[in-house]
Order: structure tokens, then C-alpha cells, then sequence
């Protein structure tokens, strides 16, 4: 497996284990009020936090574990980032929109902050799992 592979792989791990922590711990702050009445900003503050220090272990421990492969980035994988990335930021910039949205709505910061968060493990979910389809099946680069 490619040394971008296995990061990609960690980054779309880490975004959904992320999530669903923050999910779940939202949802048990939540019982017994309404959602977007439970505290969610210490939750979602940690949970961002988190999963970005976690992400840079993990790649890190990847390029100890295998050294030779970390640095080097042949075409292939230049290519697969730049087909990867945008893959992955067309969520950040329709989340952006949606809270856009919703800010004009007036609706409340629940549900915004949360629009923006799950844009953003949507992201690095779909760029993720785009980088890994490349790797694996390969593609055709238009």
C-alpha cells in the first residue's frame, strides 16, 4: 500500500471516528431537551481538536514505520492529490453554503456550527475515500 494511501485511509478513519464521538456525545448531553438546546461547543471544539492532533500522529507514526516510502512523491501521486483534494472540498464549499443559509434563516447556532462541522467530515471523508478508489482501481485524469 502506497505511504498516501495509508494516509488517506487514516484521515477518513479518524474524521468518522470523530464524528460519531461527538455525535454520541451530543446526543446524552441532549436528553431531556431539545438538540439544539444541549451543549455542543466544548464537545465539538475537542472533537475538531482531536481528531487534527490525531491525524498528525498517525501520519507520522506511518512515516517512522516506514521511512523509505514518506518522502518520495512520484507522478501517480501528485496526480491522485490533485483529483483527491477537490473531490473533497467541493463538501466544504456546499456546507459553506448551507450555513450560509441557514445564518440568513436566522436559524440557530446549533444548527449552523453543525452544518460547517459535518461538511467538514464529509469532506475528508469523500477526499479520502477518492484518493483511495485512485489508488486502488486506478482513474482516468481528465
Amino acid at each position: 500500500m502506497a505511504f498516501e494511501e495509508k494516509r488517506a485511509w487514516t484521515m477518513g478513519m479518524v474524521a468518522i471516528a470523530a464524528c460519531a464521538t461527538y455525535l454520541a456525545v451530543v446526543l446524552g448531553r441532549a436528553v431531556g431537551v431539545a438538540l439544539a438546546e444541549a451543549p455542543y461547543a466544548s464537545a465539538l471544539l475537542w472533537s475538531v481538536g482531536t481528531a487534527i492532533a490525531v491525524t498528525i500522529a498517525l501520519h507520522i507514526a506511518i512515516a517512522l514505520a516506514s521511512p523509505g516510502e514518506a518522502s518520495p512523491k512520484d507522478e501517480r501521486d501528485r496526480e491522485i492529490a490533485r483529483f483527491g483534494e477537490p473531490t473533497g472540498q467541493l463538501l466544504v464549499v456546499l456546507g459553506g453554503v448551507a450555513a450560509l443559509v441557514l445564518a440568513m434563516a436566522e436559524a440557530d447556532h446549533f444548527w449552523i456550527a453543525n452544518t460547517v462541522c459535518l461538511a467538514l467530515v464529509l469532506s475528508a471523508v469523500l477526499g479520502s475515500v477518492a484518493r483511495i478508489s485512485a489508488y486502488r482501481w486506478g482513474f482516468q485524469p481528465w
